[in-house]
C-alpha cells in the first residue's frame, strides 16, 4: 500500500510538473491597451525593434488612433513615441526589417486606407520617412500584408505586397530591393499574376529546398484560389499551385509556415471559415496534402491568425489559432490551443489556461517576454477590447535553445535561413521569416525546445547565400548568436556528402560526385549569379580562369538535394 501511494504521488507530481499553462498578464505587464475596432482586424508585431535582446510589441490601430510602440524593459513594457508626427491613420501590418543591412531595424507600415509608408532608421532609433523617394508605392493600393524575402539571392530583402482591392483592379506586387535604398516593381518581369485576388497575406518560403525562396499567397473568397509561386532561380516565378495541390478554393486568411512534423520540409497552415482550416503537409517538396482533419486542427469556426510554437519545450510544435467568434455562439470556437502529442497529431486539452479567451481576435504572434526560453503569445482583439498577452506559466524542467542569426553575405537578419538542430538523431527545424501569419511578425529569435536534454549535438544553418554553418555540442538554455560564415563546413565534411572538389582553384573547378550532378551555379561574395551549368553527369568542370582572385560560392543540385560550399580562386 505504501509503495502504491508513493508511486501515485510521484505520478501526480510529474503530471503537474509538466503542465502547460497560459495566463493573460497584459495589464500587469503594462499592456492593458486596445487596438480599437478595425474592420477585419489589425495585425500585431512581437519583435525586438531596438536590438537590446528583449522582444518589444508594436500595435497597429484604427483610424484616429496612433500606431503604438511598447519597449520591453526586463520583462515589462513602457510605451514610447518613435515616429513624429505620429501615424494616426488605420494601420494593418507593421514590419521591422533591415532594408539596407546596416544592423538597425527600419519600419514598414501597411494600410488599406491611406497607403503604405517606409521609415529608415538612421541609428539610435531615429526615423526618416522615405516612401516618396524609395520607389515603393505612395498611393493607397489597399495593402493588408507585407512579407519580406530575398527572391534573387543578392543579399537584400525584397517585399511582396498583398493587396485586397474589393473593386478588383489592383493586383499584388513584388518590389525588388536595389540595394541602394530604392525599390522597383518587378511583378510583370518575374511572373506575378496581374489579377486582383483579394489577397490578405503571403510568406516567402523555400518549399522545395532548392535554395531559392518561393512565395505562397492566401486569397479571400472561394473563387480566388491561393497561389504558390515557384522561384525558378533565374529571376522569374512560375505558378505551380495546381501541380502542388496548394490552389485552395476557400476563404483563406493566414499563411503560417513551419515544419509541424519535423521531417525537414516546410508545411503551411491556412485559416478559413467553418468549412475547416487547412494544414498543407509538404511531401518532399513536390506535392502538398491537406491533413488538417487527421491531424486534428480543423478549428471549424472562423479562423484568422495562427502560429506554431513549442509551448512546453518538449521538442514538438503546438498550434494556437485566433478566431472571429467571441464565445457567444455555441459550437464555434473563439480560439484554440492545440497540443502536439509528439507524432504530428493534435488534441484540444482543457487544462492549459487561456481563461476568458473569448474576444473577437484576428492576429497573433510569438516572442519571449521575460527571456526565460518559454514562448509567449500576444493577440490583437477587436471591439475595443484590450490585447491578450498570454504569459507562459508552464511549470517544467524542460530545456531550450534560442538561435539568433546575423547574415554577412546573405541579408543581415538571416531571413530565409533554415535552422536544423539534432539531439541523438532527433531533428527539429525552423525557417526564418519576416511578415507571416495574419498581418503579424514573430520574434527574430528562434526558440527550440530540448525536453530534458542538456546538450544539442549540432546546430546547422543553411543561409540563402548557400553558406552552411555548423556548431557542434551546444549547451542548453542559452541564446546562440550565429554569424554567417564563421562556422562553415570543412572540405572534408563536404567530401563525406558524396562529392569532392579542388580548393583553392587556379583555373578550373572540378567537381566529382557519386551521384549525378544536375545543376551547378556560381556566385560572387555579394550573392550575384555569375554562371550556371546544367548537366546530368558525375563530373563537372568549370573554367574560372577569367575570374578575379577571391571568395566564391557554389550551389549544386545532386539527386534533387541542394549542396552548397565555398571556394577560393587563387
Amino acid at each position: 500500500m505504501k509503495k502504491s501511494l508513493v508511486f501515485t504521488l510521484a505520478l501526480v507530481a510529474n503530471l503537474s510538473f509538466s503542465q502547460i499553462y497560459f495566463e493573460d498578464n497584459a495589464s500587469l505587464l503594462g499592456l492593458g491597451v486596445s487596438c480599437g475596432d478595425t474592420p477585419i482586424g489589425n495585425g500585431i508585431t512581437f519583435y525586438d525593434y531596438n536590438n537590446d535582446g528583449w522582444d518589444d510589441i508594436t500595435l497597429p490601430s484604427q483610424s484616429g488612433s496612433p500606431l503604438r510602440f511598447f519597449k520591453n524593459i526586463n520583462g515589462t513594457f513602457v510605451e514610447e513615441i518613435l515616429i513624429s508626427p505620429q501615424i494616426t491613420s488605420q494601420v494593418k501590418q507593421v514590419n521591422w526589417v533591415d532594408i539596407d543591412n546596416d544592423g538597425d531595424k527600419d519600419l514598414y507600415v501597411t494600410s488599406n486606407v491611406s497607403g503604405n509608408r517606409l521609415f529608415v532608421n538612421n541609428g539610435s532609433m531615429s526615423f526618416q520617412e522615405v516612401t516618396s523617394t524609395c520607389g515603393l508605392p505612395t498611393n493607397n493600393i489597399f495593402t493588408y500584408g507585407a512579407s519580406w524575402g530575398d527572391y534573387n539571392n543578392d543579399g537584400y530583402l525584397d517585399v511582396f505586397l498583398s493587396n485586397r482591392d474589393v473593386t478588383g483592379v489592383v493586383p499584388n506586387y513584388l518590389y525588388k530591393n536595389n540595394g541602394d535604398g530604392t525599390f522597383v516593381n518587378v511583378s510583370n518581369l518575374v511572373g506575378i499574376l496581374e489579377v486582383s485576388d483579394l489577397s490578405f497575406c503571403s510568406a516567402f518560403c523555400d518549399y522545395d529546398k532548392d535554395g531559392w525562396q518561393d512565395i505562397y499567397v492566401s486569397n479571400d473568397r472561394v473563387d480566388n484560389p491561393n497561389v504558390l509561386y515557384k522561384n525558378n532561380g533565374d529571376g522569374t516565378f512560375t505558378d505551380v499551385s495546381v501541380n502542388t495541390g496548394t490552389n485552395l478554393y476557400i476563404d483563406a486568411m493566414s499563411v503560417t509556415v513551419d515544419d509541424y512534423n519535423n521531417d525537414g520540409w516546410l508545411d503551411i497552415y491556412v485559416t478559413n471559415t467553418p468549412s475547416g482550416n487547412v494544414l498543407l503537409q509538404n511531401n518532399n517538396g513536390e506535392m502538398f496534402t491537406n491533413v488538417a482533419s487527421t491531424a486534428g486542427v480543423l478549428f471549424n469556426s472562423i479562423g484568422w491568425g495562427a502560429v506554431f510554437l513549442d509551448a512546453e519545450n518538449d521538442m514538438d510544435l503546438d498550434l494556437y489559432v485566433s478566431g472571429e467568434f467571441n464565445g457567444s455562439v455555441p459550437g464555434f470556437l473563439s480560439a484554440a490551443f492545440y497540443e502536439n502529442n509528439g507524432s504530428g497529431y493534435y488534441s484540444l486539452p482543457s487544462n492549459t489556461g487561456f481563461m476568458n479567451d473569448t474576444r473577437q481576435s484576428f492576429s497573433n504572434a510569438i516572442g519571449d517576454v521575460n527571456n526565460d526560453g518559454f514562448p509567449e503569445i500576444v493577440v490583437s482583439n477587436a471591439d475595443n477590447e484590450n490585447i491578450f498577452v498570454w504569459s507562459n506559466q508552464t511549470v517544467s524542467t524542460n530545456n531550450w535553445l534560442k538561435v539568433k542569426l546575423q547574415g554577412t553575405v546573405s541579408n543581415r537578419d538571416g531571413i530565409g535561413s533554415l535552422i536544423e538542430i539534432s539531439i541523438n538523431g532527433e531533428k527539429q527545424y525552423r525557417y526564418t521569416l519576416c511578415g507571416e501569419g495574419y498581418l503579424s511578425q514573430n520574434s527574430g529569435t528562434e526558440i527550440f525546445g530540448l525536453a530534458d536534454n542538456t546538450v544539442v549535438d549540432y546546430v546547422k544553418v543553411t543561409w540563402l547565400s548557400g553558406i552552411i554553418d555548423v556548431i557542434d555540442n551546444v549547451n542548453a538554455n542559452q541564446v546562440l548568436e550565429i554569424i554567417e560564415g564563421e562556422n562553415q563546413l570543412s572540405i572534408n565534411e563536404n567530401e563525406q556528402t558524396t562529392f569532392s572538389f579542388n580548393n583553392p582553384v587556379s583555373d578550373e573547378l572540378i567537381i566529382k560526385s557519386a551521384q549525378n550532378i544536375k545543376c551547378v551555379t556560381l556566385y560572387n561574395a555579394l550573392g550575384q549569379e555569375l554562371m550556371q551549368y546544367k548537366a546530368l553527369a558525375r563530373e563537372v568542370r568549370l573554367n574560372l580562369s577569367h575570374l578575379e582572385k577571391g571568395c566564391y560560392f557554389i550551389k549544386m543540385v545532386i539527386n534533387d538535394n541542394l549542396k552548397s560550399f565555398k571556394i577560393i580562386k587563387s
